[in-house]
């Protein structure tokens, strides 16, 4: 069965760290550009960051630069959003997805990434 599954998200306070985990199942995620997104309500969903495929490019919102960083763990089939200073706004839902068909060519919207996790809650508040 296809599917991705994130973890990692939780409550912290300003300025906190969190480390979310997108562990893929029917995928080789070292093979596919990988993502992360993240929506409010009432909002679009909105690209944070994403990998590329074998070449490990990646890209990523200006929000989140210098802040987040994606990395891979191919051995774990997992990619990793490490969320560093984090801001009240940025309280959302994070999703990992993939792009199995290479539709994105390197960028990161969500349109071309067509197989998505469930998500999981962000939370920064005092």
């Amino acid at each position: 069965q296809v599917r991705l599954v994130e973890s990692g998200g939780g409550h912290v306070q300003p300025g906190g760290s969190l480390r979310l985990s997108c562990v893929g199942f029917g995928f080789t995620l070292g093979d596919l550009p990988t993502g992360w997104f993240r929506q409010v309500p009432g909002k679009e969903r909105e690209g944070v960051s994403c990998v590329g495929n074998s070449d490990s490019s990646t890209v990523s919102a200006d929000s989140a630069t210098g802040r987040f960083t994606i990395s891979r763990d191919n051995a774990k089939n997992t990619v990793y959003l490490q969320m560093n200073s984090l801001k009240p706004e940025d309280t959302a839902v994070y999703y990992c997805a993939v792009d199995p068909f290479g539709i994105s060519d390197g960028a990161c919207y969500p349109v071309g990434y067509a197989y998505w996790g469930q998500g999981t809650q962000v939370t920064v508040s005092s």
